[in-house]
């Protein structure tokens, strides 16, 4: 008996990691299939002309490009758990970003949540803390997008400066009513938390709320991190955070070598796109569409022909989701059997005992 259960555990074993793979195959040809489905006949075939006429050296550069910012992403991300007295392995912080945006790009924010729930497999970090620097980290990141937008709007001269003033303005249009939906939602929290420190010592005793305290001081916890960082720790949490938006940009000032015609264009240019297409990504999930033309927008301001530009955008856009999409497959793999090692080593262990 013995024997056949040793014989047969390679087997299943096997077996099993057959059908994950297929599972995980799936999954990156149905991110895929999502967004040729909302491709009309003229997306796709600039997306196939920028495919076959454009330079692939610059193209690997750009995913480089992509690459680098994500790691330096999760480089910034686990000196929020410093203070929290937890240490993620970069490759697990790493691979957690990836699968986040990959995640994001056809189902929005679920990514936030799905690193999360990553962490705690490999790292065995609660979710509610994890959740609680990820808003951070968000916070900081409109925070810094502004100040990159001032930045742009103090030096971007003529038809690019007065593009972005005109999107500015048709955004704060309906400011009056979000306003007043932010003043509804400040006041209602004012109002919870209120509530919480008032009743907290007499409810504390019953066991549902305690589970929900415990899960909201631990997103207290997160959120609190980037106050309690070192001086060190700050400083790299600010030259991590600026590193992000430098490979962005990078990734644009690649692109531009990838066609005779915009190869002249310097940083400049490639920092006009990287604004053009960060306001495409909010237009529509992952940027499908908006991004690349924006991009296409950015360009006609230097003088480029619209077949180039829309070229560059797709090509620009694609090559970013395409690294995302196979990086994240392959650690959607890596922490499947992260998980599976998790559940393995209990047993052995009592076994061991035995």
């Amino acid at each position: 008996m013995p024997e056949t259960t040793a014989a047969t555990s390679p087997k299943k074993s096997l077996l099993g990691n057959i059908i994950k793979l297929i599972v995980f195959l799936g999954i990156g040809f149905f991110f895929i299939y999502w967004f040729l489905l909302k491709l009309d006949a003229e997306q796709k075939q600039a997306i196939w002309d920028s495919f076959t006429h454009a330079n692939y050296f610059w193209v690997a550069m750009v995913m480089l490009c992509v690459m680098l910012a994500h790691f330096v992403r999760a480089l910034r991300w686990r000196l929020l758990y410093e203070p929290m007295g937890y240490r993620p392995g970069l490759n697990n912080t790493f691979g957690a970003v990836v699968v986040t945006y990959m995640a994001n790009l056809a189902f929005p924010r679920l990514g936030e949540v799905l690193r999360c729930a990553l962490l705690r497999t490999s790292d065995n970090i609660p979710v509610q803390k994890s959740l609680g620097t990820v808003v951070t980290e968000r916070c900081f990141d409109i925070l810094a997008f502004g100040v990159v937008v001032l930045i742009g709007l103090l030096f971007m001269y003529g038809q690019a400066k007065e593009w972005l003033v005109d999107v500015l303005q048709q955004k704060s249009q309906g400011l009056p009513g979000l306003a007043t939906v932010a003043i509804v939602l400040i006041a209602a929290i004012v109002l919870i938390v209120v509530l919480y420190r008032l009743l907290r010592n007499k409810m504390i005793k019953f066991k549902p709320f305690r589970k929900i305290d415990n899960i909201i001081q631990g997103g207290l916890d997160g959120l609190k991190s980037i106050f309690h960082l070192s001086p060190r720790s700050m400083v790299l949490f600010i030259l991590h955070s600026i590193l992000i938006y430098l490979f962005y940009i990078a990734g644009g000032v690649v692109i531009l070598q990838a066609f005779p015609e915009t190869a002249d264009l310097g940083f400049g240019a490639a920092f006009v796109l990287y604004l053009f297409g960060s306001i495409g990504m909010t237009i529509s999930q992952g940027g499908l569409g908006a991004y690349p033309a924006l991009v296409m927008e950015a360009l006609a301001l230097y003088g480029i022909g619209q077949t180039v530009g829309l070229a560059a955008g797709w090509l620009l856009w694609a090559s970013q989701q395409a690294i995302v999409i196979v990086v994240g497959l392959a650690y959607l793999v890596y922490f499947s059997l992260v998980k599976k090692k998790a559940k393995v080593q209990p047993t052995t262990q009592v076994k061991n005992n035995l």
